[in-house]
C-alpha cells in the first residue's frame, strides 16, 4: 500500500506540499503553500495538524519566508516577524514553537553567512527536524511495543498516527508495528468531537493498514471499558509539562478519570521536543479556543444548535500527572517521578547525540 506523505517540500524547494486533511478520508487532496499567509491558514484551519506536524510544517516555513525575503534589508527584523506570526497560528502545541526557536537559532549561528548560504543552512535544519522526528516516532513505538499484549484492546482519542508526525506516528505507532509483526490487537477509536480525528483520520489509517479498529462515540469510552473490552489507553499529547500534566485533545483528561477508576493503564505519547521545560505544571499551558462553528455547523448538512446560542469550545484539556500510567518518549517511558525523571530522559538523549555526532 502507498504510503501516505503528508509533507514535503516541493522538487524546486521553494514551496511545501501537504496532505489536506480536512479533506480526508473522502479525498486524498495535496495543496501547494508558498506564502507565510497561506502556512498560517494551513495550521489554524487544521490542514496540517498534530503536535509533530506542526513543528514540521513551521520548520520548512520559516526556511520559506527566509528565502523569500533573502535579499531585503531588514530581512533579519522580516525573519522575527515571520517567527512572532507563524508561533501564532496554534498556541498550545509547544512542538510549534520549538521548532521555530531552532530555526531562529540556527539562523543566528550563521548570521555572518553570506544570505544564499543561511538560508540553505535553514532548508538544512528543516530537514534535520522532520528526520529527527521520524526517528523519535520508530524509538517511541519499539518502546511502547512491550507494553501490548496479544489479543489486546486499545482505546486512543484524536489522532496520533502518522498523519499527525513524520512517519509512524506517536501513540498509533506501536499498534500498527504490533499489526505488523503479526499481534493480534483490538483498537477503539473516539470519533474526537467536534472535529472528529478520530473518525477522519484515527479510523481511516488504522484500517488502511489492515488493523482491527472500531469507531465509537466518545461518550461510548465508558461502556467499552466496563465491558472490559480496553485493557489500555494510548493517547498522543501536545505539550508536557516537566511535572508531568499533558495536554491533548479535548476529552483526554475525562478519558484518564475512567481509566483511573476501571484500573486500565493510561499511557501519553510525547517526543522530548513535546516537553516543555519551561512549563512547571498543566496550569500553565494556555488553551486554545476555537470557533462556535465547529460545535454548531461543522460537518453538519444543516446548523445543529439554535441561533445565538453561546458556544465552548476549548481544544485541549490537560491530564493530571496523577492518572498517567507512564509518558512513552523516544529514550523510553518516563514513569513518576515525571520531573526527575524527564531530567533524566533529556539527559540520555543530549548523551546519545554526542556520541553519533562524534560518530560522523
Amino acid at each position: 500500500m502507498e504510503e501516505l506523505i503528508n509533507i514535503r517540500l516541493s522538487e524546486a524547494g521553494n514551496s511545501l506540499i501537504i496532505l489536506d486533511q480536512t479533506r480526508l478520508p473522502l479525498e486524498e487532496v495535496y495543496i501547494e503553500l508558498k506564502s507565510r499567509e497561506e502556512l498560517f491558514e494551513a495550521i489554524t484551519k487544521l490542514r496540517v495538524r498534530g503536535a509533530p506536524a506542526i513543528g514540521i510544517a513551521a520548520a520548512y516555513g520559516y526556511y520559506l519566508c527566509a528565502l523569500e525575503d533573502a535579499e531585503k534589508e531588514d530581512f533579519f527584523r522580516r525573519m522575527d516577524d515571520a517567527e512572532r506570526y507563524l508561533g501564532s497560528s496554534r498556541p498550545t502545541a509547544v512542538n510549534l514553537f520549538w521548532a521555530l526557536s531552532r530555526m531562529r537559532q540556527c539562523l543566528r549561528q550563521n548570521a555572518l553567512l553570506p544570505r544564499e548560504e543561511v538560508v540553505a543552512r535553514l532548508r538544512l535544519e528543516a530537514e534535520a527536524i522532520r528526520r529527527e522526528d521520524e526517528e523519535a516516532n520508530l524509538r517511541m513505538s519499539e518502546a511502547a511495543l512491550p507494553l501490548i499484549g496479544d489479543g489486546m484492546g486499545i482505546l486512543t482519542h484524536c489522532n496520533a498516527g502518522p498523519l499527525a508526525t513524520s512517519r509512524y506516528g506517536t501513540a498509533l505507532g506501536p499498534m500498527l508495528l504490533a499489526h505488523e509483526r503479526g499481534m493480534e490487537i483490538h483498537v477503539y477509536a473516539d470519533e474526537t468531537r467536534p472535529l472528529l480525528q478520530g473518525a477522519r483520520l484515527t479510523a481511516f489509517e488504522l484500517h488502511r493498514a489492515g488493523v482491527d479498529v472500531t469507531l465509537i462515540c466518545d461518550n461510548m469510552a465508558n461502556q467499552v471499558m466496563k465491558e472490559g473490552r480496553v485493557q489500555a489507553v494510548f493517547i498522543g499529547c501536545d505539550r508536557a509539562a516537566m511535572n508531568g500534566d499533558s495536554a491533548n485533545k479535548i476529552g483526554s483528561s475525562g478519558l484518564a478519570v475512567l481509566a483511573k477508576h476501571y484500573g486500565i493503564p493510561f499511557y501519553m505519547f510525547a517526543p522530548l521536543s513535546t516537553v516543555d521545560p519551561d512549563t512547571a505544571t498543566g496550569k500553565d499551558i494556555r488553551i486554545e479556543q476555537r470557533a462556535p462553528e465547529e460545535v454548531t455547523e461543522l460537518f453538519f448538512t444543516h446548523r445543529m444548535a439554535p441561533e445565538g446560542v453561546k458556544v465552548y469550545n476549548p481544544a485541549f484539556d490537560v491530564v493530571d500527572h496523577e492518572l498517567i500510567t507512564g509518558i512513552v518518549t523516544e529514550e523510553g517511558v518516563v514513569y513518576p517521578p515525571f520531573g526527575e525523571n524527564f531530567r533524566a530522559a533529556f539527559e540520555r538523549k543530549r548523551s546519545r547525540r554526542e556520541t553519533k555526532d562524534a560518530e560522523v
